[in-house]
This record gives structure tokens, sequence and C-alpha cells, in this order.
């Protein structure tokens, strides 16, 4: 008589063991630091939470999680007139892709801005205006700029033109580079609109804080100063945020159109001690909680409490005497004065048959690196005299 074979204890446990091991890792998910779903935890930049990591290179690579998700519910096949209402209200409407957007374009103008490889970017139009953006020795390019003229005005040509110098990435620049002037265009829209008086300084103010906002929502860092000029009929708007400078050449004689915004300057060093911010010196810099340099500008949202959006605008009537503008980063006024960016650029484009802006342009930046620049430079000359009424 043949005996029948029953388990033992031992061998009953180790494939209950087997068993519930393949069920575990069939229902895990890795999360690890290279996963799309990862989130690390916020940085503040404050000088009491700063870590400084590890120097040993023997650390111990970072273990991996195991976490187990539920089960997933089946769905349910029943066809009730309940359960098919649930699932018609959870369902999003449909995309109309044939509908027109709600904010047309600036103009029909395009510019190619620069990218991080990029070593110099030029540009010019018909002779109103020259770009130049040099990469510096710091690290990719973070430099990003605008410019576009519409000369279907006729005698009142409409133009736009920035500089966004980006730090902590070129986000921000970037994306201010694409939308502030389709926001300041949807802003002054609105005011003509209004019942209250037309305001160009609100509409641009309005554009820049939007373009802020915009750039908070998508959750990236980083941050941009920005410089920016808006021309229409015949009036020059020139506004920044930041330490972007705008200078006009008034028949050779230099004057600065915009106050650069750093946390040293009186105004700002009590606005962000009042919003309970502190300024402090760190290596002959001053900064804002120890970290930023500027205390206006784009994005910056782990400072956004004392770096605001909010621009200071000038505008004025375009007149003969009215030569050119220079919109340039910081990374040429570090070491060139107002008045020697306009002697550098006037022999190019004043009294000349045929002005050479891009070739003043290099020479600009050409004599920043002399002087031991390390930045990214990126300035734009633009001929007022094409705007003159």
């Amino acid at each position: 008589m043949q005996l029948s074979k029953t388990p033992t204890i031992k061998q009953t446990n180790r494939e209950n063991k087997k068993h519930t091991e393949d069920f575990t890792m069939k229902r895990s998910v890795i999360m690890a630091p290279e996963s799309p779903v990862y989130f690390p935890s916020p940085v503040v930049f404050s000088p009491t939470s700063v870590k400084t990591p590890s120097s040993s290179p023997r650390s111990a690579p970072p273990r991996l999680t195991m976490v187990a998700f539920p089960t997933r519910k089946p769905k349910e096949t029943t066809s009730s007139p309940d359960s098919d209402t649930v699932l018609k209200r959870k369902r999003p409407p449909m995309l109309d892709l044939t509908a027109a957007p709600a904010i047309a374009p600036w103009c029909s103008t395009t510019v190619k801005t620069p990218e991080k490889s990029d070593e110099v970017v030029e540009a010019e139009k018909d002779g109103y205006y020259s770009v130049y953006c040099k990469r510096g020795r710091r690290g990719p390019m973070e430099d990003r700029y605008f410019a576009a003229v519409d000369p279907d005005e006729g005698a009142h040509k409409k133009a736009f033109f920035g500089v966004f110098d980006g730090h902590g990435g070129s986000k921000a620049a970037e994306f201010a580079a694409v939308n502030l002037g389709n926001n300041i265009e949807a802003a002054m829209a609105a005011e003509r609109s209004g019942e209250e008086g037309y305001s160009l300084e609100r509409a641009i103010r309005d554009g820049y804080i939007k373009t802020d906002e915009d750039f908070l929502k998508e959750g990236s860092r980083g941050g941009a100063c920005c410089v920016t000029a808006l021309i229409s009929k015949g009036e020059l708007a020139v506004s920044n945020a930041g330490d972007c400078r705008a200078v006009i050449s008034r028949g050779g004689a230099a004057e600065a159109l915009t106050t650069d915004h750093n946390p040293s300057q009186a105004n700002e060093f009590k606005r962000i001690e009042a919003l309970g911010g502190y300024v402090d010196c760190c290596n002959g810099v001053w900064r804002i909680q120890g970290t930023l340099a500027v205390s206006r500008g784009i994005g910056d949202r782990y400072l956004k409490e004392w770096v605001i959006a909010e621009p200071e605008t000038r505008t004025l009537q375009i007149k003969p005497e009215f030569e050119f503008l220079i919109l340039a980063s910081d990374g040429l006024w570090d070491k060139v004065t107002n008045q020697e960016a306009v002697d550098v650029v006037r022999p190019y484009c004043v009294g000349v048959e045929k002005p050479k802006t891009l070739s003043a342009c290099k020479k600009l930046a050409e004599l920043s690196c002399k002087r031991g620049c390390l930045d990214d430079i990126s300035l734009i000359i633009i001929q007022l005299q094409h705007f003159v009424p």
C-alpha cells in the first residue's frame, strides 16, 4: 500500500513565505530620486537652514524605499442610470482645438532667444535695432531677450524690446521673454476698455505681475531681472525690475532711464526689513537673506515675500535729439559706465551713412570682458530716430 505524502510544517511555511514575497513584489513600486514621482523637500535659502553635503567619496548611495500600493478596485460593469451619470460628471469637457486664442500675439515678428549651449547670439532688423548676447565664464547661458518691430502702424511704428537676466537657471528669463510682451498688451487692452482713465504705467505693471504669477504656478526655481522698452505712437515707456538698465543718448549725453534694484538701496532696504526680512553684506555684496543680490524680479519663489515683480516705469515722448537706447544686463553695467557706453556706440550710429549698431554691441561686450566680466552679457541697441513721430 502506497502512503500519501503529507507536507511538513517547514515546507508549508516556506511556500507561504514565497507566495507572500511574490505577491508583495507585484504590488510594489520603487521610489528613487531619479523617478518622476519623487519630490524632494523644498529648500529654503537662509543662512540657518543650509547644510553642507558630505564630502566623503565613499558615502553610501541612497537606499531605495519599497512602497506597496493597495490593490486596484475593479471597475464596475453595471449600466444603471445612476452609475452612468457619475461617470459623465467626472469626464472633463472636450477641448475645442479650432477656437482662436484669447490673446493674440503681440506682433507677427518672432525672434530666437539664446540657448544654454550658445556662446554668442546676434540679431538685427533693418537698422531698427541690433542684439548681441555673449555667454559668460560661469556656466550655461542664462540670459534671454525679445525684440520685435511692427511696421504696420505707418508713421507711428510699434515695438517691444526686453533683456532678461536669469539667475539660478534660465527658466524664468525664458518664460518672461516669451510671455511678458503679450501680458502687457493684454493689460493695455483692458485699460483702454475700462471706465477709469487709461494708464500705460499701470498696464505695464499688471503685465509684469501677471508674468510673475504665471511663472510661480509653474513650480520652477530661479528668477530673472528684466528691462523692457515699449514704443507706441511716438511714446517710449521704459521699465525694469532688478539690475538690468536702460540708458539713452540725448545728443551724446548719457541718461539712465531706470534705477537698479539692489538690497543696499535705502528704499529697498527699508521695504525688505518692514516685511520681516534682513539684508546683510556677504563678501562685499549686499544680499537678501544672505542669498540674492537683487530685490526685484520675476520668480524667486522662495524669496517672494521680499523680492517683488513690480517694475518702475518712465515714459517720455520721443524727440529728434534722442539718438539711441541701450538695454543691457548687469554683465555690461558692472564694468562699463553709462557715459562710456554712449561714447563707444555713438561713432557707429550717429553721423554715418550706414549705422553699424551690431558692431557697436560687440565693442561694448569686448570692453566689459577685457575689464574682467565673467557674467553673461546681453544688450540691445535701438535706433530711436526710426520712431520719431
